[in-house]
């Protein structure tokens, strides 16, 4: 062969592939977070989210908590129509109104806060719950809005209150707005303890920022869910601010619990036992 002849190119496909075919398998399987242990997604939703080797708590989507808690059909929401809006015309890497388009659209659910009417146990409540999934559950307008009618109804009604807290804290496109949020809902409760109901906080993980720091600390009783993450702000800026190494597992429901910062650590399958039995002796 001679020096100079050239090895024919490799053709180059230019026709658009045709997207791959979802697994038929995939989302058949979760990984545990904390032993890593490989469990059938569907065993592990009958568990409560709950892993069955190490009973790590795994997030649990807000509806199906409160279809799990509450008496069959006794849910009644309401609020739905609330939307936040953009008040400040907040851009970062994404234009806030666009931010909220696309997660509503993904998610199905107009904000970061489910709340409405339902029973335990017999019991009547006015019962809220934060979606996570929705901007790390951040606090804006309409969920401190949703959260302070959760504790109006209940004056209304004469019932128990129950607030699921799970939230990165106010919500920072909204500015002062959010963190007007703070007293909005402090009042609520101030004005929902002129009756004689108690507000029952269930934190989950995590609660931090401004969620932490108004009503989900007010509860007349405050469980907490296993290693649930808890306090206002985070571990890293804390050290950096007192210059000092925090204790283990600070933050953490089993440290607060010790020091006497909540009521009771609750297994997720105890629970709503739990809250049945607080409703009939103090409800």
């Amino acid at each position: 062969m001679a020096w100079f002849s050239k090895k024919p190119r490799i053709a180059v496909d230019t026709e658009p592939q045709a997207e791959p075919r979802p697994s038929r398998m995939e989302g058949l399987w979760a990984k545990c977070e904390t032993c890593d242990e490989i469990i059938y997604r569907q065993e592990l939703e009958k568990n409560w989210m709950v892993c069955p080797h190490c009973e790590h708590h795994h997030y649990w989507a807000a509806r199906a908590r409160l279809a799990a808690l509450l008496d069959p059909d006794s849910f009644e929401e309401f609020d739905k129509e609330l939307e936040p809006q953009d008040p400040l015309g907040f851009s970062d890497s994404k234009k806030y109104k666009d931010r909220l388009k696309s997660t509503r659209k993904n998610l199905g659910e107009p904000d970061a806060f489910i709340s409405g009417v339902g029973r335990i146990q017999g019991h009547q409540v006015s019962v809220g719950c934060f979606v996570f999934e929705f901007m790390g559950g951040s606090m804006g307008s309409v969920v401190g809005e949703k959260v302070a009618r959760v504790f109006e109804r209940a004056h209304e009604l004469k019932c128990s209150a129950i607030v699921f807290s799970a939230s990165g804290g106010a919500r920072m496109q909204e500015g002062i707005f959010s963190l007007m949020q703070m007293a909005k809902t402090s009042a609520a409760i101030a004005r929902f303890r002129t009756g004689t109901r108690p507000y029952i906080s269930v934190l989950l993980n995590p609660t931090t920022g401004g969620v932490a720091a108004s009503f989900s600390w007010l509860g007349d009783v405050i469980l907490a869910e296993p290693k649930a993450l808890i306090g206002f702000a985070g571990p890293r800026v804390i050290e950096q601010t007192i210059r000092q190494k925090l204790p283990e597992g600070f933050q953490r429901s089993e440290f607060l619990l010790d020091h006497g910062m909540i009521d009771a650590i609750v297994h997720r399958k105890d629970l709503r036992a739990k809250l049945g039995q607080i409703l009939g002796l103090l409800g």
